[in-house]
């Protein structure tokens, strides 16, 4: 997947990485997702990975990485190459308990190598290639605390792997009735900030 991608990245066309956090791939998340990758599709490459399906290990502390910039646990090996040649991370997920899934927490958790490699190991830009991110977010609750939450957290995140952060879409109260009369502005905010981030590529 990993060699695809990068060909296909070499011959022009941008590389849209997706980090989809949801385990139902035809719920709201994916639903979400779909109108975001609408403006984008036939124009760029697409690689999803999806947090469930994968089950990447989390971090076990082990410290590998503070010594050479690597990581101990080769299940990351794939994803590290593709957030390399990717010139856009879309970061899809429902809000779990104020927060990320914890199979998708797994996988932001695994970037403490490019922190390791920033701090420890002096590296100015683990990952050379500057990238843009978008991050969609779909909330049972029409509170959208979580939602920012997971915003600060995926920021941090994105500063390790030379991510700007370009927008994000919410779809909150799709528990609800009000869910469906939501999910328009959701979707019309999703596809602008596709246009906006196709302007940018």
């Amino acid at each position: 997947m990993h060699a695809d991608a990068v060909r296909e990245n070499s011959e022009g066309r941008k590389l849209v990485l997706v980090f989809f956090g949801s385990p139902n791939r035809d719920g709201t998340t994916a639903k979400l997702l779909n109108e975001f990758l609408k403006p984008l599709e036939g124009n760029t490459r697409i690689e999803t990975v999806s947090a469930y399906e994968r089950n990447i290990a989390p971090c076990i502390a082990c410290n590998a990485c503070v010594g050479e910039e690597r990581c101990s646990q080769p299940d990351f090996d794939d994803i590290d190459a593709l957030i390399r040649a990717a010139d856009v991370i879309v970061v899809a997920t429902p809000v779990y308990n104020l927060g990320l899934p914890a199979p998708l927490k797994a996988i932001v958790d695994r970037t403490q190598r490019y922190f390791a490699a920033r701090f420890s190991l002096g590296i100015r830009d683990p990952i050379e290639k500057h990238k843009l991110a978008a991050v969609l977010v779909t909330c049972g609750s029409k509170d959208c605390e979580g939602a920012e939450i997971i915003a600060r957290q995926l920021k941090l995140a994105f500063s390790a792997v030379n991510t700007s952060l370009a927008g994000m879409a919410v779809w909150p109260g799709t528990d609800f009735d009000e869910g469906r009369e939501t999910f328009e502005k959701a979707r019309n905010s999703a596809r602008e900030l596709a246009l906006a981030i196709e302007c940018e590529l």
